[in-house]
């Protein structure tokens, strides 16, 4: 007696590719509902031609995004997490503006949780395109007003962290130094005035604005970025540096904080 042989149809999990990752969706048999499998994609699991440093030298650096620069850049990744992921998490989590203008390789490893000596490769690229490509000063910006100062830092309004910025300006209003002062929730405990006028004396500005971004969408000032703005303003007086302004940006809006700046 022949017995019923019954074909089982196993669904192959639909593949997709999200930033650098494999997800493996499949139907879930209990419950009819698609769930998800991450598997890292790791730089040495990918064709020769797609590995940023073999695209790099294929097709040129123009090529490459700024996270696949960034890999080259780091070279290697850790025990815990590949090299594109670190990239992929420091330009989203960090921002583009302090990459380039960040100085203090201890304090991007300790708020980055990288190691320190990655965080040394980031300072020092930064330091060499400050060198080699910085603006004259025919082609530095000019900021007026505080939609001046929303289209000039542009990308600051999606970042996922709090991010203090410090515009430093000449007599003609020109932008001629711009640094990231502080990333994180921002208080008058943590922000000292000497931070923000360091790079003024150190650049010779006449005048300073600061931007800062609220991830919560909401531009309205709170009752620190007010306290702040005026520790900053009365401690610019004495050294005869102004404060113009005090920008809160987010992704739709901005706010000037409302203190007395003259």
């Amino acid at each position: 007696m022949k017995t019923a042989m019954h074909k089982t149809h196993i669904k192959s999990p639909y593949v997709q590719l999200e930033q650098g990752d494999l997800l493996f969706m499949q139907e879930s048999p209990q419950y009819n509902q698609k769930t998800q499998t991450k598997y890292v994609l790791k730089v040495k699991d990918m064709p020769a031609e797609d590995k940023p440093r073999e695209k790099l030298l294929l097709s040129g650096p123009s090529s490459l995004t700024l996270v696949e620069l960034l890999a080259v850049v780091l070279m290697q990744g850790t025990k815990k997490e590949d090299v594109l992921s670190i990239a992929e998490r420091i330009v989203k989590e960090y921002g583009q503006s302090a990459l380039t203008t960040n100085k203090d390789a201890a304090v991007m490893a300790r708020e980055l949780e990288i190691p320190l000596v990655k965080a040394c490769q980031i300072v020092a690229t930064g330091e060499i395109g400050r060198r080699l490509f910085s603006k004259n000063f025919s082609g530095l910006a000019t900021i007026r007003t505080a939609e001046d100062v929303y289209a000039y830092a542009a990308d600051m309004r999606m970042l996922p962290k709090e991010h203090l910025r410090g515009l430093y300006l000449d007599t003609h209003h020109k932008i001629i130094h711009d640094e990231v002062l502080s990333i994180g929730t921002i208080n008058a405990s943590m922000i000292h005035p000497r931070e923000v006028f360091k790079p003024a004396i150190e650049y010779g500005a006449a005048a300073i604005i600061l931007v800062h971004n609220h991830p919560s969408g909401v531009s309205t000032p709170s009752v620190s970025d007010k306290a702040i703005t005026e520790q900053i303003v009365l401690a610019g007086k004495v050294l005869g540096i102004s404060l113009l302004d005090h920008v809160v940006v987010t992704r739709d809006s901005f706010t000037s904080v409302p203190v007395q700046y003259e």
